[in-house]
């Protein structure tokens, strides 16, 4: 029996593959799992119609990827912070406040995506690494300021 996956199965092909399985694989496991479905003209055309699709939002993401690392490289953000003796901090800034940060000034992304070489405990200049996409990853520093307020 063919059938078309929907997902990538360990052993037998990828999503969008067309197999050959016996009927009883087909219609115990890969049907009730929602892994696979028979091969018909509709399901051929589903499939290809979500694979242009994901293609598309991937070339979107990347494109927005693009736009933002070409924003942010290199730029110094000001980030303020309660301070105490010598300049150390009461706590550390984090990926979420340099998100919140990034969001700010109008650049969406998200918290896993930066990456801090060491903790930020002190003020001054520190560099951070923005990943937006596998290809792109950017650098810019956040300048630590106290906060007299």
């Amino acid at each position: 029996m063919k059938v078309l996956l929907l997902e990538s199965v360990k052993g037998l092909g990828h999503a969008g593959d067309v197999v050959e399985v016996k009927p009883g694989y087909a219609n115990n496991y890969l049907f009730k799992r929602h892994l696979g479905v028979a091969v018909t003209k509709d399901n051929m055309n589903t499939v290809e119609m979500k694979r242009q699709a994901k293609i598309k939002d991937e070339e979107n993401r990347l494109e927005r990827a693009r736009e933002i690392a070409a924003a942010v490289d290199g730029k110094h953000f000001i980030c303020e912070a309660k301070t105490g003796s010598a300049g150390r901090l009461y706590g550390t800034v984090t990926s979420q406040n340099i998100a919140d940060l990034l969001s700010k000034h109008g650049y969406e992304v998200d918290k896993r995506d930066i990456t801090i070489g060491e903790p930020i405990k002190t003020v001054g200049t520190h560099q951070v690494t923005l990943r937006l996409h596998p290809d792109i990853s950017v650098d810019f520093h956040i300048d630590v300021k106290a906060d007299l307020g």
